[in-house]
């Protein structure tokens, strides 16, 4: 098959952390031809059907340096490829609307992963508000004094943080009472302009949240990041550690519960945060964690996604051809 991965510049993987290197590496093992493009490459010409194309690099990945190889293929019409990874790093921004815009024209003939409606649906911090029975206590508000009462409400300490934010980006302690809480306040809603998202502060943090990959509703396994002595975050690209772990019985209830919103929107591939048992986010942009699950657990994550695409990519082709 071949695949595209609409993404940052190759160059940019780290081997040993990405999961986009892991499912160019799975995809490579299994056979497929894999091409590599940023979002400014694609482009749309009018016709009887829209046509959607891009100029692609062909990629190949290994585990010794070059890790990355990257030659010229040329133009490429996405509606004659068998699977489409969007695996762009947020923020979602204008040009990842137009990017999304542009792969609804193809997605009904060509897989796309995840799909650009469930992309534009679902950010990652207002999505999880569709379940918010299972959330901690959270506030949604670009007002400062409403904020810092919340704070006060959930007993004084607070995790403030941006709506487009990721990796940790942003994401802050307020406290009642600290002189720098009115100011934090103010800078994560620029003075009041843009909404910001508060939620009640979980101790179990301090022990670490729980990444959660699943695809097609189904989770793959989990990973716990424990944050460092000195940091709120537990993201691994800012000092978490990681460490193996397992969903309780009410986890799995968790995620049986989202699973069906999650398929509706076409978000076949979705990392899920929780602290405590507590949803927190829901990751749909390019989740990370699969190289570290596969370690942890002695399996090859990876290549259960890779399968999976490859069943939903014929599928796909095939009803493409049936409504022909």
């Amino acid at each position: 098959m071949r695949f595209l991965y609409v993404m940052d510049p190759a160059e940019s993987m780290l081997p040993d952390k990405d999961t986009t290197f892991a499912f160019i590496r799975a995809a490579g093992q299994r056979g497929h031809e894999t091409l590599h493009c940023q979002p400014f490459d694609l482009s749309v010409e009018s016709g009887k059907n829209a046509r959607l194309s891009a100029k692609v690099s062909r990629m190949r990945v290994q585990d010794r340096a070059p890790y990355v190889e990257c030659s010229a293929q040329g133009m490429v019409d996405l509606a004659t490829l068998d699977a489409v990874f969007v695996r762009k790093d947020p923020p979602f921004d204008t040009a990842y609307l137009h990017l999304t815009q542009m792969l609804d024209l193809v997605k009904h003939e060509t897989l796309v992963l995840n799909d650009p409606a469930g992309l534009r649906a679902a950010n990652e911090k207002l999505f999880a508000l569709r379940f918010s029975h299972l959330m901690p206590r959270t506030l949604v508000s670009r007002e400062r004094d409403a904020i810092l009462a919340f704070t006060g409400e959930v007993g004084g300490r607070a995790v403030l943080k941006p709506l487009d934010g990721a990796g940790g980006s942003g994401v802050v302690l307020l406290s009642t009472g600290d002189k720098n809480a009115r100011a934090l306040a103010d800078l994560l809603t620029r003075e009041g302009r843009e909404l910001a998202m508060v939620q009640e502060y979980r101790p179990e943090i301090e022990r670490g949240d729980k990444r959660v990959l699943v695809l097609e509703g189904r989770p793959l396994g989990a990973i716990l990041r424990v944050p460092r002595a000195d940091d709120l975050r537990a993201n691994i690209h800012v000092g978490g550690q990681v460490e193996a772990t397992t969903l309780s019985a009410e986890e799995e209830r968790l995620v049986l519960e989202l699973a069906p919103t999650l398929v509706a929107h076409g978000l076949h591939f979705v990392g899920l945060d929780l602290i405590g048992g507590k949803l927190i986010e829901v990751n749909v942009t390019s989740p990370t964690g699969i190289q570290e699950l596969g370690r942890l657990s002695g399996t090859k994550p990876e290549h259960s996604v890779i399968e999976w695409v490859e069943t939903a990519a014929l599928a796909r082709k095939n009803g493409a051809r049936g409504q022909a």
